[in-house]
């Protein structure tokens, strides 16, 4: 069986307290082969300079000239992976051991997998030992319309998805819900797995909870933003209808491919 080329995306912004652990996570699970696309959001302080001194070719860096919001800098690292199956990553959390292999081995018989993940502090101390358990997280297309349980940092899937997925709507880019947008699409049209084995230490802190970064996916303000993309006409799925008929009919045929 042919190995598939693989795209780590992670998008930073004024990282450098924890994207050298980050980094080094991943480094040592991934082969030769896989490339980390890092998506720069206009770091001005020493992010770039860390990420260069790993010198490593695995690793290729762009640089966005100024702060774009996190969904727009995604999806610019999403345009220049190259690889069949995307990982996505967020700067300050921590891969554990295996997470590469094992969703490798299950994107064999599905097109998206979602890990497990411990919650975890700014110092790496145990919160919840399961981000399934406290979030409900689950499949289902009106369960995670009304909570996400496609927690970006936690998915990986095969190319395809991103022929629909992307370009993000306007109003999922604006809105920070890149994660719960690529869920929902996944949940139209591609098969999904949950690993109930935590695979990630995700890390939460005062920075990623404030609205300058990643909003909190605990917060009550995400939760209404995401529905009120759907529900500003006064109905929810001729609203959702309205969203998907942006993709092109061709598009929509690559859902096989």
């Amino acid at each position: 069986m042919e190995v598939p080329k693989v795209s780590v995306v992670m998008a930073v912004y004024n990282g450098e307290k924890y994207i050298k652990d980050q980094l080094n996570s991943i480094l040592s699970q991934i082969d030769d082969s896989t490339e980390v696309i890092i998506s720069d959001n206009g770091s001005i302080d020493n992010t770039l300079e860390i990420i260069k001194e790993f010198k490593d070719p695995r690793i290729k860096l762009y640089q966005n000239e100024e702060y774009k919001g996190s969904a727009f800098n995604f999806e610019y690292g999403l345009k220049k992976a190259s690889g069949n199956i995307i990982f996505l990553s967020d700067q300050d959390d921590i891969w554990l051991e295996n997470k590469f292999s094992i969703c490798i081995k299950w994107l064999e018989k599905f097109d998206v997998v979602v890990t497990d993940c411990k919650i975890v502090n700014s110092e790496l101390n145990i919160l919840h030992d399961s981000y399934f358990h406290f979030s409900r997280s689950g499949k289902g297309m009106i369960k995670n319309l009304i909570k996400n349980s496609y927690l970006g940092c936690c998915m990986a899937f095969k190319r395809k998805v991103l022929k629909i997925a992307t370009p993000f709507p306007s109003d999922i880019a604006k809105s920070y819900s890149h994660d719960f947008w690529i869920g929902f699409v996944c949940e139209c049209f591609f098969s999904s797995y949950f690993i109930t084995t935590p695979l990630l230490l995700f890390r939460r802190h005062q920075a990623n909870l404030s609205s300058a970064g990643n909003k909190s996916p605990f917060s009550f303000s995400q939760f209404r933003t995401e529905i009120s993309l759907f529900t500003s006409s006064g109905n929810l799925f001729t609203s959702i209808s309205s969203i998907l008929c942006t993709c092109s009919v061709e598009n929509l045929s690559l859902c096989d491919a």
